[in-house]
């Protein structure tokens, strides 16, 4: 098996690592802000690096599961980044959302480096990444993306090729645009269900038994109705930032969203006081904005 080296052990990041190491794979991880999952992966065998750098230098795959371009930027560049100790013929894998654009120009510099750099952004949930289920979007090098294929496997049901460097996070964009402004639309409409005195499981009840129903739609109606905002572990504040992305992207295409701006706009505001909560949760926002 080829050597594993993870970065990022949040929600997600911890799911996958359980599962790598529940299907047997070298693994080394490299802490971030809080021990928890980090003490938890290291009594389960895993290795522990205290720099990028030297993760790379001790591994064949190099995986980042972080939060924004910036991070992802801030763990490849400098001295003690990724880039500085790759090891020639290395895989490096994003899974976070991260703007095309910038995948693009780290894909330059990891080939410049000797390795190969793909973008495989992530749907589903960590529940999905703890059995192994997950839908991974990649994109990048096909010839490294086949050494890969194996590992992605076991982390995925569904593992996509989608063509060159930065396809996998431009859909994974598309992608959370689609989800999120549903999201937003469900919130508010029990939100205004509420105002307008209807019961807001009558409400989902009708909507789901048409040709609207949508995983997004229970996700949402999990914490509008039976309030439970576990359904969707995604929080308000990766949300907002990923509909940023969105906007930034179609922005560089030579659009300007227009459907995207309600939910951005929302979220954006939404994060201030309940970021770290779930995106189901944007119901309360809905209901306390108009007075109910």
């Amino acid at each position: 098996m080829a050597k594993i080296g993870f970065i990022g052990l949040g929600l997600m990041g911890n799911a996958m690592v359980s599962r790598l190491l529940d299907k047997g794979h070298d693994l080394t991880v490299l802490a971030n802000r809080s021990r928890t999952n980090i003490d938890a992966a290291i009594a389960r065998g895993a290795d522990e690096v205290t720099s990028a750098k030297a993760l790379a230098q001790n591994v064949d795959i190099v995986m980042l599961c972080v939060d924004t371009s910036e991070s992802v930027e801030a763990r490849m560049n400098g001295p003690d980044g990724v880039l500085a100790g790759l090891r020639p013929e290395s895989v490096v894998i994003d899974f976070g959302t991260s703007l095309p654009a910038s995948t693009r120009v780290l894909a330059q510099k990891v080939a410049a480096a000797g390795g190969a750099y793909l973008d495989a952004p992530l749907g589903r949930t960590p529940q999905h990444a703890y059995d192994g289920l997950l839908n991974i979007m990649c994109a990048g090098d096909k010839t490294a993306f086949d050494r890969a294929h194996p590992v992605l496997k076991d982390l995925g049901e569904n593992v996509f090729h989608l063509g060159g460097s930065g396809a996998g996070h431009t859909i994974k964009l598309l992608n959370n645009f689609f989800g999120m402004t549903v999201a937003n639309a469900m919130a508010e409409v029990m939100a205004v269900a509420d105002r307008a005195g209807i019961d807001r499981k009558q409400a989902y009840e009708v909507m789901s038994a048409g040709p609207l129903h949508s995983g997004m739609m229970d996700f949402v109606a999990a914490y509008g109705v039976e309030g439970d905002a576990s359904k969707l572990a995604f929080s308000i504040q990766n949300a907002a930032k990923d509909l940023g992305y969105y906007r930034q992207m179609v922005k560089e295409t030579g659009m300007d969203s227009i459907m995207a701006v309600p939910a951005a706009e929302a979220m954006a505001d939404a994060s201030a006081t309940m970021g770290e909560r779930m995106v189901s949760e944007m119901v309360d926002y809905y209901a306390a904005k108009g007075g109910a």
